[in-house]
Parts: structure tokens; C-alpha cells; sequence
């Protein structure tokens, strides 16, 4: 069933979109999966789609980070959560875009046009997944989930199974994503202790420091370009 999810999720999206554009299209070309099989795997791509996304791609990473520098800021829901959401969604799309043009020219291509079974695609399928996440997977988080699961050591990275590898790959991001987030937070600290400190010393008792300190952190922000910084950073971060 796993393999079934994962695979749907990963490749159908790009090939339904070509073969559903006329009911002639779908009678005209060869295909290794019948119309109920193919309507089933975009029922399942819409089901499971959003957690494949926030889970197995930079998308959780992204989130992290952006809304650690929001709280770092001071400036409360701005950017709103719609916007970072969206941000986050194009630079994983952008990320991924080679892995999943890799899924699509060597899986589901071939098993769409009858040459591999689904078996088959789904191996060449996992390969660029495989690769992918094993770059940015911890060797101790792999090993946690090797003894929860009680699977045998793989002898290479590449003989990992997805149900190890998944669950690793999200926990090294979160582990990540809150050490850039508290990379972030330490320079917005400074300047809130510095504003702190001058109230305190000049007797502004009753009026809030963060009040005072947010119109600095946005023109610190601003003035060094932040965004352009925090967003190349973190897609370099994966290349």
C-alpha cells in the first residue's frame, strides 16, 4: 500500500493532466493502467498530496525557517500565513523539479506506455527519491527508525527502504529547520536586549521594549536585503 501512495503521489499528477484532457485521448493511446485504475490514483493523489508535500520535500524546511524569522521580527502575522505557505510551496516546486522530471522520464513514462510493470516503475521511481532524501537525512535519525522498525542494517544508503528513509528525512529537516531558526533569532536578540536596556535605563517602565525594537529589526531587515539573503540561503542549502 506504501508503495502504491508513494508512487501515485510522486508521478500521477504529470501524467493525468496529459492523458485526461479527452475521453478520445484516453481510448487512443496504449495504456498499462484502465480508466477506473487511473481515476482511483488521482483520488489518492488529492487524498495524500499535502502530506507528501510538507513531508518528504524542502517545504518543511522552508516553513520552519520562515516562520522563525517572522516570530524574530516582531511583526506578528505579517507576513501573512498564506503568503509564507505560498513562498514555501514555489522554492520546493523549484527544488524538486529535477527529481521529479527524473520520476516522470524513467517510471511512469515507460509504465504508462506498457514497457515495465508497476513494480518496475516504482523502483526507478524511488531511485532520484531515494537519492534526494538521503542527502539530507542524519545517520542517527536512519538508525532510530532502523531499530523501531527492527529492519536489518542496509549495507549502503541506497538499499534503505522509504518506510526508514521518510520518517528519518522529517526528522533531520525539523532538527535543521529550528538551528536556522535560532541562527535567525540572534541578531533580532541583540537589538531587543539593547532597547531593553536603554528604557530601563532612562526609566520607560510601562511602555513595551518590543515596541520600540520592531521598527529597528524591519530597518536591520530591510537595509540587508533579508529576504533575498534568507531565501537564497535556504535554497542553496539544498544543492
Amino acid at each position: 500500500m506504501f508503495r502504491f501512495c508513494f508512487f501515485a503521489v510522486a508521478a500521477s499528477s504529470l501524467a493525468w493532466g496529459a492523458r485526461a484532457a479527452t475521453p478520445a485521448a484516453i481510448t487512443a493511446t496504449p495504456s498499462a493502467l484502465s480508466v477506473p485504475m487511473q481515476i482511483a490514483i488521482s483520488l489518492t493523489l488529492m487524498v495524500l498530496l499535502p502530506a507528501v508535500v510538507m513531508s518528504i520535500t524542502p517545504f518543511l524546511r522552508i516553513t520552519i525557517v520562515l516562520h522563525f524569522l517572522r516570530q524574530a521580527l516582531g511583526t506578528q502575522s505579517t507576513p501573512s500565513n498564506q503568503v509564507l505557505i505560498g513562498l514555501s510551496l514555489f522554492l520546493s516546486l523549484l527544488i524538486m523539479q529535477p527529481v521529479v522530471t527524473e520520476i516522470y522520464t524513467n517510471a511512469w513514462e515507460p509504465m504508462d506506455q506498457g514497457k515495465i510493470s508497476f513494480d518496475q516503475a516504482f523502483d526507478e521511481g524511488s531511485k532520484p527519491m531515494k537519492t534526494f532524501l538521503t542527502r539530507f537525512t542524519r545517520e542517527k535519525d536512519v538508525k532510530l527508525f532502523l531499530d523501531i522498525t527492527k529492519a536489518p542494517t542496509p549495507k549502503n544508503a541506497s538499499e534503505l527502504g522509504l518506510g526508514v528513509l521518510v520518517p528519518a528525512y522529517i526528522l533531520s529537516e525539523l532538527k535543521t529547520g529550528f538551528q536556522i531558526g535560532a541562527m535567525l533569532f540572534l541578531p533580532f536578540l541583540v537589538i531587543d536586549l539593547v532597547v531593553a536596556s536603554i528604557t530601563l535605563s532612562i526609566g520607560m517602565v510601562q511602555l513595551p521594549p518590543v515596541m520600540l525594537s520592531a521598527p529597528f529589526k524591519i530597518l536591520l531587515f530591510v537595509l540587508v536585503d533579508g529576504w533575498n539573503l534568507v531565501v537564497g540561503s535556504l535554497v542553496k542549502s539544498f544543492y
